[in-house]
């Protein structure tokens, strides 16, 4: 079962998650735009982006470089606050940005699923 569902499956449904808290946070501070003192928030995951720098890797070879570290396919992240005022074109590019990239890694994941499913039509 494992190998039918490897670490990209996984990889990917992290990235969504992501995408999903993405959007609130930043329709949060769509929504705050307007309220006095509020300063925007954004999602900050800056340890994920350290450890993906030590991504494990299978040594067939001597030569081959050494990883450090297996990836699990499940992000941490935390909401930190900006000291920014909220700027609504600011907010509304992130948001596009993020509506581009939360469809691009549903597609991934869409595609992936129907090449299991071929694989599996094919196998009866």
């Amino acid at each position: 079962m494992e190998k039918l569902f490897n670490q990209t499956i996984n990889n990917l449904a992290g990235m969504v998650d992501v995408r999903a808290q993405k959007h609130r946070v930043i329709l949060s501070n769509v929504a705050n735009l307007d309220t006095p003192g509020f300063k925007a928030s954004e999602l900050n995951f800056d340890n994920e982006l350290q450890s993906a720098k030590n991504v494990g890797m299978a040594r067939t070879d001597p030569r081959h470089l050494t990883g450090k570290k297996e990836s699990t396919g499940s992000v941490s992240y935390d909401i930190k606050e900006s000291h920014e005022q909220v700027k609504l074109d600011t907010e509304m590019a992130k948001l596009s940005e993020n509506q581009l990239l939360y469809s691009a890694t549903v597609e991934i994941l869409a595609r992936k699923f129907r090449g299991i499913q071929a694989t599996l039509r094919e196998a009866k």
